[in-house]
């Protein structure tokens, strides 16, 4: 029978599963299939498996449960075998592979954190910290019959607004990444203009020392810049 897929963990991992069911309508439950040091958690699927909100629920509570004792490997949504025979030569064939990658994130989660700002209010500051940017505005609102000034001014605010993203984006960087272990940079969708994904060490040097420095972050930044952080989360991020 085919098999959904989950994640890999170590085979000490305890997997505890209890109260916990699968992803599709049969509410399958889940399982282990062993194979040397390593072992993938499944169960049974009978359709497709299609990105349904019950199933992207069930996959995620999978990976924060196996999160809770011990990181594991987490698979994106979607990934199906035709049976535990099939998984279980696959993690007898890609074992040292998989125990790199375990190794790797061991001990660790991910943070993600995403950053935007207010189009209201970093144009207003332009306006009011920049000489050249008021000057051209105040005589476009004089009523000038000159057109390029407004176009001189659009081209002067957007780069503007894209050095102050930049410059933002880098102070994040610097003062959150020393406390990772590995970062991974993604771009950005919407109006945020940072999406940075941290493999954080748990503990009070890593996971502690990381929730200090955003306190300090969102405390300190009367830019106007909003930091938004989601975690602890599986490494999705640091998965190849």
């Amino acid at each position: 029978m085919p098999v959904y897929v989950y994640a890999v963990t170590l085979g000490d991992h305890p997997c505890r599963l209890d109260g916990i069911t699968g992803v599709g309508s049969g509410d399958a439950p889940l399982r282990t299939v062993p194979a040397g040091d390593l072992k993938a958690v499944v169960s049974d699927v009978n359709e497709e498996v299609s990105p349904r909100r019950r199933d992207l629920v069930a996959h995620q509570a999978v990976q924060d449960r196996l999160l809770e004792d011990g990181t594991p490997l987490p698979l994106q949504f979607g990934y199906t075998a035709p049976d535990d025979d099939a998984v279980r030569q696959v993690l007898k064939e890609q074992a040292d592979l998989y125990l790199g990658a375990l190794e790797r994130v061991r001990g660790c989660v991910e943070y993600n954190v995403k950053a935007s700002w207010d189009e209201e209010d970093i144009l207003r500051r332009i306006l009011e910290e920049s000489p050249s940017a008021r000057s051209l505005n105040e005589q476009i609102r004089a009523g000038t019959d000159d057109p390029r000034l407004a176009l001189e001014l659009g081209q002067y605010v957007a780069d503007e607004v894209q050095q102050r993203h930049s410059d933002a984006a880098a102070g994040i960087v610097d003062t959150l990444v020393p406390l990772a272990r590995e970062h991974a940079v993604h771009a950005p969708t919407g109006e945020d203009f940072l999406n940075l994904s941290l493999l954080v060490p748990r503990g009070a040097d890593g996971e502690g020392a990381f929730q200090v420095a955003h306190a300090d972050l969102v405390a300190g930044g009367g830019t106007g810049v909003d930091i938004r952080v989601a975690g602890p989360l599986p490494p999705y991020s640091f998965v190849a």
